[in-house]
């Protein structure tokens, strides 16, 4: 992985939520999450990053690396880095987030739980 294809994940996350509020970015100590163009990038966002030699800081990545093996990735024969791209992004986008659901999430989808966060929100705001 390298330090460009980082940021075009970064950009390209930030563009499609649209988040205006402070970001926390959790990494390693890569040299892609070190290098300068990263922290150019990343200026405006607060940085986490894992202590070295301490794979256990990265424990809920590690998780859901095991989910997404588990639940989609196994039952496939993946031939090439492409095809294992688009069922990764398939379970992501078409599963993961929209019809799974999850315990810290009240039991809803994430982007369910999201979407009524946000409405909590408006109405809080608007008074109803």
């Amino acid at each position: 992985m390298t330090a460009e294809s980082v940021l075009e994940v970064i950009k390209i996350a930030k563009k499609r939520r649209k988040v205006d509020n402070p970001l926390i970015i959790h990494s390693d100590r890569g040299r892609q999450f070190t290098s300068s163009l990263y922290k150019e990038l990343t200026e405006k966002m607060s940085k986490s990053y894992s202590e070295k030699g301490t794979p256990w800081d990265n424990a809920c990545i590690e998780s859901f690396h095991s989910l997404i093996k588990r639940e989609w990735l196994n039952k496939y024969k993946i031939w090439d880095y492409d095809q294992a791209k688009r069922l990764i992004f398939e379970y992501i986008e078409a599963f993961y987030n929209t019809v799974r659901i999850h315990g810290h999430c009240e039991y809803k989808s994430p982007n369910q739980y999201e979407q009524a966060y946000y409405e909590k929100k408006l109405m809080q705001c608007t008074g109803s």
